[in-house]
């Protein structure tokens, strides 16, 4: 599988490939955020996911981002040197799927890595109705009434850990424990903001997304 790395520091950037490359993976690399996209340009059909520094020359990560989201779903990790709440959050809302502050341990990075690339690269069963939304999980796709609603990679796996959960109220923490899969430090507002997404993009079917108050939500066709 193919990574793209983009960090303006080349020792980050070398720190970050010499770990994914003793894992097995293929390495681009760019040095700013203009790059950044030529490169991804270049290789967008190859890209499995992409590590995306904050803070670049030229252009910045959030600009990087907003145009790769244009057109691809591909998965966004955001590495950052900042770790204010405000900054993830509004990660979440341009699409990333994954958020790591710096310093950070190589491992973990590349453990989050085979995570991400593991849940995008599970296949599934066939398309399965529920309610009018239909969830084909081989190819990570939903769709209403037959036409194709874009998700990110985030809002795709909370939309089916609910639906997979159906009639259960879910916790906020229960949520981020299995959606997020790792100990999110940030408040249960990630989540609001993501519900809140996923239910304009299901239009009338975003009904069937009920809150719980004090508690989380439910996933319930009625």
């Amino acid at each position: 599988m193919n990574i793209l790395v983009v960090d303006d520091e080349q020792r980050m950037r070398k720190l970050v490939k010499d770990f994914l490359v003793s894992s097995g993976y293929s390495v681009l690399e760019a040095e700013d955020g203009e790059k950044a996209l030529d490169v991804f340009q270049e290789n967008k059909n190859k890209i499995d996911l992409i590590l995306l520094d904050v803070m670049m020359p030229k252009l910045d990560g959030w600009s990087v981002l907003r145009q790769i989201r244009q057109e691809s779903k591909v998965p966004i990790i955001m590495l950052t040197a900042r770790g204010e709440e405000q900054d993830e959050l509004f990660g979440f809302e341009l699409g990333v799927d994954e958020y790591i502050s710096k310093p950070f341990s190589p491992k973990i990075l590349v453990a989050r890595v085979q995570a991400i690339l593991k849940r995008t690269s599970d296949e599934g069963n066939e398309a399965t109705d529920y309610g009018g939304i239909e969830i084909d999980k081989s190819g990570r796709t939903v769709k209403i009434e037959g036409k194709t609603i874009e998700l990110s990679l985030r809002e795709y796996e909370l939309l089916l850990y609910l639906v997979e959960n159906q009639n259960i109220a879910l916790s906020r923490d229960k949520i981020l424990n299995n959606v997020w899969n790792y100990d999110y430090y940030g408040d249960s507002r990630t989540i609001d903001s993501h519900i809140k997404k996923i239910r304009h993009k299901l239009g009338k079917k975003g009904k069937f997304i009920k809150t719980i108050r004090g508690i989380g939500y439910k996933f319930e066709v009625k």
